[in-house]
């Protein structure tokens, strides 16, 4: 996979679709198995935006049973699925607990009920065949063994604990461009860093866009039969574009905080003692739910919202924000006392916001997708907007998106994603995938780091390596990653930034700032492939340095 802008010139696709996200990824490959010829743009970096925050996990819906909507549900529990079955590299079960207290909403025998129902509606959660991929059924476990797995949740009125079993992504950003890379084998045209600049409408029919190619800033039309944007939060300005007069959507901030702890085997489920009040539940349960998940040895814990307006450009949280959020943290684990010093990654972006409580300020979520069609909007035929509120759900919502444009393309080709794996993803069995012994002479830590990383393609590290031990050697104690991965980054991967190596093609900075000793080798091996010079390569190092979320 290779950046080049000419092969956007001269071609007139079937759909060009902006905004390189988990949806726009999805919408790409989808696009592309239909035999549709697809183009997939980003004005940044592949998922550099909001699908950069996330807290990992693979929702199977257990919170939608408040609001009784068991079709949600239903949708949650088969994208869990699916995503295990596409990524098994990448995709893996997860323990999830909360406490359970007093006998009301919150007690035990509440929460039994809602296990059951929950194994009841998942009733074909493992028909997977790699046993790894099987998730148990639920169970209310006593207040010891609660408190065995967290010593630190609220012990006030506490008696029991309820766990459950959803999934979790061991490196989302690896996903997501693994389902870029498998678009592109299937024939779609993409690219990083280049920004749509107008919208073409030729006799009130979108023909494209005017492109800009931000690594040259050279601009040249790219010409479609459809337009699809997964831009997230600049979903609003290209809906504009489009001959929109009002915002398709409001938002809110989310922000999630990395931990340099581990506090659990366990994601835990911790009430805040704020009250919050869901308009939408049917039952409510009073108050706001943070996750804390356990990820690579630390801990992440999410997500707190407020409301925004203006340029999503200019979002980013501030130390006081921060602050105030562990306050909220520290309140829902009580003894925990995380601090500041403690805290090594701030992730934040913008999600599409329903409304907010005047009285309170919390925010409510959007919790419904929409696909918009300029055109039934007063605006040009060919133009469809995608406004995306979940992680999980991507690859179903970017399946309808496409069948919508795919029908007004007399296409008539079903979507294949659902059974379908990404690129790295072909493994039967993935316990017998990380045991298999190998003829190459590696040590075994670095076989398994590139599988779990690359997956079936983890082959190609090493064919890139050849003859050179140097270059599978990790570039420090402490960390796993070799000189191989950054030149595979670079050669096939299009990072054009340093960022780009440490925040995507790698974990080098997923869960902090490298130190500067492992930037400055970093920007070494990449500059000499790039051609840098020691200015740019500084440069380049500075803006790794001064990214928003690297706690200083």
């Amino acid at each position: 996979m290779k950046r080049n802008p000419e092969q956007f010139k001269n071609t007139e696709f079937d759909v060009l679709i902006i905004g390189a996200g988990i949806y726009g990824a999805f919408a790409a490959w989808d696009a592309a198995m239909r035999g549709l010829k697809t183009a997939l743009i980003d004005k940044g970096d592949f998922g550099s935006a909001t699908s950069s925050n996330s807290l990992k996990i693979i929702h199977g819906g257990l919170r939608y049973l408040q609001h009784l909507d068991f079709i949600r549900m239903r949708e949650s529990i088969l994208e869990r699925r699916h995503m295990m079955s596409m990524a098994p590299h990448l995709a893996h079960p997860l323990p999830c607990v909360m406490g359970t207290f007093g006998h009301m909403i919150k007690g035990p025998e509440a929460m039994r009920l809602a296990l059951l129902l929950n194994d009841i509606i998942s009733w074909d959660r493992n028909r997977l065949k790699d046993p790894q991929k099987h998730l148990p059924r639920g169970r209310v476990i006593s207040r010891d063994k609660l408190l065995d797995i967290i010593p630190y949740i609220d012990r006030e009125r506490l008696n029991g604990g309820a766990v459950w079993y959803d999934g979790i992504m061991s490196d989302s950003e690896r996903l997501l461009l693994s389902i870029v890379r498998a678009a592109q084998e299937q024939g779609a045209v993409v690219a990083n860093y280049m920004k749509a600049k107008e919208i073409l409408i030729e006799n009130n029919r979108t023909t494209g866009a005017v492109v800009s190619d931000q690594t040259g800033m050279d601009s040249f039309p790219v010409r479609a039969k459809t337009i699809l944007s997964t831009a997230g939060p600049w979903v609003n300005k290209l809906a504009r574009n489009m001959e929109k007069n009002e915002d398709l959507i409001e938002y809110s901030t989310a922000m999630n905080l990395i931990i340099d702890r581990k506090f659990s085997d366990y994601a835990i489920g911790a009430s805040t003692k704020s009250t919050f009040s869901d308009k939408d539940a049917v039952i409510s349960r009073g108050s706001r739910l943070l996750f804390i998940v356990p990820w690579n040895g630390k801990t992440m814990v999410g997500t707190a919202h407020k409301p925004f307006s203006g340029d999503p450009e200019a979002y980013k949280p501030s130390r006081d924000d921060v602050v105030e959020f562990l306050d909220e943290i520290n309140s829902a684990l009580p003894g925990a006392e995380i601090t500041m010093d403690q805290v090594t990654r701030v992730l934040f972006g913008l999600l599409p916001m329903a409304s907010v409580n005047e009285t309170s300020g919390d925010v409510q979520l959007e919790k419904h997708y929409r696909i918009v069609d300029h055109a039934q909007e007063g605006g040009p035929e060919g133009a469809f907007s995608l406004v995306s509120v979940k992680y999980t759900t991507a690859r179903d919502v970017a399946e309808k998106a496409i069948d919508v444009i795919a029908k007004q393309l007399n296409s008539t080709t079903p979507s294949e994603t659902a059974k379908s794996r990404v690129w790295g993803g072909d493994i039967e069995n993935y316990r017998e995938f990380m045991r298999q012994s190998e003829a190459e002479p590696v040590p075994e830590r670095l076989m398994q780091h590139l599988k779990a990383v690359f997956g079936s393609r983890y082959t190609d590290i090493l064919e890139l390596a050849g003859t050179d031990s140097e270059l599978l050697n990790p570039l420090s104690s402490a960390t796993a990653v070799t000189p191989a991965e950054i030149l595979y980054g670079v050669r096939r991967e299009m990072a054009v930034h340093l960022t780009d190596i440490v925040l995507r093609r790698t974990a080098l900075g997923s869960s902090g700032c490298p130190k500067d000793s492992l930037l400055q080798k970093i920007a070494d091996i990449a500059g000499d492939e790039l051609g840098w010079s020691e200015q740019t390569r500084n440069t380049e190092i500075n803006r790794v340095k001064e990214y928003a979320g690297f706690i200083k």
